[in-house]
C-alpha cells in the first residue's frame, strides 16, 4: 500500500517541480544540453507534458494505493498498460518541444533523425522487457523432484535440498500479504519475495486464485506454492512429505 502510495506522490512531486516550479534541470537530457541548444528547446511546453506525464501516473500510482488500503486486490496489470503507454507518447511527443531537431514549422531538420536513437531505443527495450516479465510471470508453477531437493522452475526458483526442509503442511488461505519486497504481481500471479502478516518474509510461487497453497518451511527461509489446479497440488504436496519423511 505505502509503496504505491509513496511513489505517486513521489511522481506528482517531480510534476510539480518541473511545471509549476519551472525547475528544469530535473529533466533529463536537457540538463546536460549547451547553452546554445537549451535556448532552443521550449521548456515551458516540455515542462507542462512532463507534468501531465507526472501528475496520471502518480494518480494512478495512489488510486492503487488506496484501494490495497481498503482491502482491495486491484491487478497489476493497468497500472502497467498505461505506465507503459503514457512513456511512449511522453518519449515522443517530447522531441516536438526540441528546436534542435525540429525548425519552427515544425519539421525535422535534415539529420536530426540521430537524436532520436536513444528515445526509441529506450522505448523498445522497456517494451521488451515488460513483455518478457509479463509472459513468465503469467506462468504457472512447475516443480521437478530431484535426487537432491525440489525444484522450482521459473522467475525466483531454485532448488530446495530435502535435508534443508522442516516443515511441510497445506494452506487454505494465503498470510495478510503487506507488501511485494522483490518479486512480481501480474494479477492473481504472485512470484518473488514478499512480505506477510503472519510469516514474515516469504518466497511465493502462488495463483492467488486457486487455493490449496504448499507451505514449506526451510532453512533457506518460507516457500509457499501452489500447481494449476487442486489436484496437481495435492500430489505435490504428498509426494514432497513421503520424501522427507
Amino acid at each position: 500500500m505505502w509503496f504505491y502510495i509513496l511513489t505517486g506522490a513521489f511522481f506528482i512531486a517531480i510534476g510539480l517541480a518541473v511545471h509549476v516550479f519551472k525547475w528544469y534541470f530535473l529533466i533529463a537530457g536537457y540538463n546536460t544540453m549547451s547553452k546554445e541548444k537549451k535556448a532552443n528547446v521550449d521548456t515551458e511546453g516540455l515542462g507542462r507534458l512532463m507534468g501531465v506525464y507526472s501528475y496520471v501516473n502518480g494518480g494512478v500510482l495512489i488510486v492503487m494505493g488506496v484501494l490495497h488500503a481498503l482491502g482491495l486486490k486491484p491487478v497489476l496489470t493497468p497500472v502497467i498498460l498505461i505506465f507503459g503507454i503514457t512513456t511512449v507518447y511522453f518519449l515522443i511527443r517530447a522531441q516536438k518541444y526540441d528546436g534542435n531537431i525540429y525548425d519552427k514549422s515544425g519539421n525535422l531538420i535534415e539529420g536530426a533523425w540521430k537524436q532520436f536513437a536513444l528515445p526509441v531505443g529506450t522505448v523498445v527495450v522497456t517494451l521488451i522487457f515488460v513483455v518478457i516479465l509479463m509472459f513468465f510471470s503469467s506462468q504457472e508453477t512447475k516443480v521437478t523432484f530431484l535426487e537432491e531437493g525440489l525444484q522450482i522452475h521459473g522467475m525466483y526458483g531454485e532448488i530446495y535440498s530435502w535435508e534443508s526442509i522442516d516443515t511441510v503442511k497445506l494452506m487454505e488461505e494465503l498470510p495478510t500479504i503487506e507488501m511485494r519486497t522483490n518479486g512480481s504481481a501480474l494479477g492473481s500471479n504472485l512470484k518473488g519475495h514478499f512480505r506477510t502478516t503472519e510469516l514474515g518474509s516469504v518466497k511465493l510461487f502462488v495463483n492467488t486464485q486457486k487455493s490449496p497453497y504448499i507451505y514449506l518451511e526451510s532453512d533457506e527461509g518460507d516457500i509457499i506454492l501452489n500447481m494449476k489446479n487442486e489436484d496437481e497440488t495435492q500430489k505435490v504436496f504428498e509426494e514432497i512429505l513421503r520424501i522427507i519423511k
